[in-house]
């Protein structure tokens, strides 16, 4: 594939410490189809063969980029569904809720972590599931659906991290509008975003330790609940630190952040997995100008107002400017 054919922008640092490449995995949300009939798309997209599978969840094996699941995004569905696989409470009434669920629930797709140079592997299963019949974000007024990016650090150390949130807390308010979250998803608790007093923590220091990013970060974001939610991450530096502070069995220790901001719009032909991509490598590439996190700190922590906070509509314009003047959008 030449480098034309591949709609998704390389980050500044595309390989870790070790020299291997980053690798991004992606969550997409949608309703519209079945769990079968996803897992038809996903097994026709990639000449895959179907691994295993239950009422709530199938699993896709495919030879070059590792297993992709396809699950009922409905906890309980799950919960029931693996307690009566070990015979508790009989099964049949579990398979017509699971086609009840379809018209309800999202689907959910869990992309093995790929390469970043390798992610237009992915263009066929979003095109196989759309062709299918998969519908995103608009279609659903009670559940929101969104894509989310859990993308490898480059280095798991404190300044590293600290490049990123410093360089998400300006841009934070800005991605919102850029990816047009939808109205659904904003009510949502699922993408909250960082209160302005934890982005005047960030924006205050020019640097800061593991320590110190753990402590600010749990003192304002305690909950899985965040557009970008770095307890996964965190609880891979230091797992108990982070179970203290948030008792919640589903955050799993990785170094990856986990973006949730962006719609999926997976009906539309012109929406692809790299416009979201593309919109976080604008984090990317910001947390690698330290420069520019420097003084764009000062900008925001000027443009506070008694009381009022930061204007965040004036925000948001004097950095959709300066991303143009900078040739980073």
């Amino acid at each position: 594939m030449s480098h034309h054919d591949n709609p998704f922008n390389l980050p500044p640092e595309p390989n870790k410490q070790d020299g291997s490449p980053r690798r991004v995995g992606f969550e997409l949300e949608f309703s519209g189809i079945s769990l079968d009939e996803a897992a038809e798309a996903l097994q026709s997209a990639f000449e895959g063969k179907l691994e295993s599978q239950s009422s709530a969840e199938r699993v896709i094996k495919t030879a070059s980029n590792g297993k992709f699941t396809i699950e009922l995004d409905w906890d309980y569905l799950k919960q029931k569904a693996s307690g009566s696989e070990r015979g508790e409470n009989g099964k049949e009434w579990l398979e017509p809720l699971s086609q009840v669920a379809a018209l309800l629930v999202p689907v959910e797709v869990i992309c093995p972590p790929i390469p970043v140079m390798e992610l237009p592997v992915l263009l066929p299963m979003v095109k196989a599931l759309r062709d299918a019949g998969a519908v995103g974000t608009e279609e659903s007024l009670i559940a929101a659906y969104g894509v989310h990016i859990n993308a490898e650090i480059p280095r798991l150390d404190g300044d590293t991290l600290f490049s990123y949130l410093r360089a998400f807390a300006i841009l934070q308010w800005w991605l919102v509008d850029k990816h047009e979250v939808d109205v659904a998803r904003k009510v949502s608790p699922y993408v909250d975003l960082y209160p302005e007093a934890y982005l005047k923590r960030v924006l205050s220091k020019t640097e800061s330790g593991i320590d110190e990013i753990f402590n600010d970060y749990l003192e304002y974001n305690a909950t899985r609940n965040r557009a970008l939610d770095l307890l996964p991450m965190l609880a891979e530096i230091d797992a108990d630190r982070v179970m203290a502070a948030v008792r919640d069995p589903k955050i799993k220790a990785r170094p990856t952040f986990h973006y949730r901001l962006p719609n999926c719009h997976i009906e539309h032909d012109d929406w692809s997995l790299a416009g979201s991509w593309n919109t976080w490598c604008v984090i990317e590439q910001l947390a690698a100008r330290k420069e520019d996190l420097d003084s764009l700190s000062k900008n925001f922590l000027a443009a506070d107002r008694p009381i009022l906070g930061v204007s965040r509509n004036d925000w948001v314009r004097f950095i959709d400017k300066w991303l143009k003047d900078h040739a980073l959008v």
